[in-house]
């Protein structure tokens, strides 16, 4: 049994679950700025990933295979999160914040599939157990909040 497989799986449907509980009922509610500036916020902290590149947070051995393209997938999806903040939340930023970020946990996860990685994670093993469950839900909810605001019809010539 890959252990990562399930902590991931089931912290995504943990994260999922308070999604549905106290976002999901509450978004028709809530200006999709506020909600989407605290998840922004929280992938701004994706540099993090960086950790992947760090002698004696992860062991020795880590795939450089895996370890470079989450790492900078990371500071990327990191960089246009806080630059969509910082300018705003423009919705075309966000939906390329959302895409990039998107693919990269996805990379990421395949990656460390292939290559093994769970073995060399160390203390860095939080990162796929916690942190990307997380990342993976609100990034869900971002397309649900840009494919809302896609849908409400235009405010009316004044």
């Amino acid at each position: 049994m890959n252990v990562l497989t399930v902590n991931l799986s089931l912290s995504t449907f943990v994260f999922w679950v308070a999604a549905r509980i106290y976002v999901v009922p509450n978004l028709p509610l809530w200006n999709p700025q506020a909600v989407l500036a605290p998840i922004l916020l929280l992938h701004s902290l994706r540099h993090l990933g960086l950790m992947f590149l760090a002698p004696g947070v992860v062991h020795e051995g880590m795939p450089a295979q895996f370890a470079y393209p989450a790492a900078f997938g990371d500071l990327l999806a990191a960089a246009l999160a806080m630059t969509a903040l910082l300018t705003g939340t423009p919705r075309p930023l966000v939906w390329i914040f959302n895409v990039v970020g998107t693919v990269d946990l996805l990379a990421a996860i395949t990656l460390a599939t292939i290559y093994g990685a769970p073995h060399f994670m160390g203390p860095a093993y939080w990162i796929p157990a916690f942190w990307v469950p997380a990342l993976l839900v609100t990034h869900y909810l971002t397309f649900v909040i840009l494919a809302k605001s896609e849908e409400s019809p235009a405010p009316a010539a004044g």
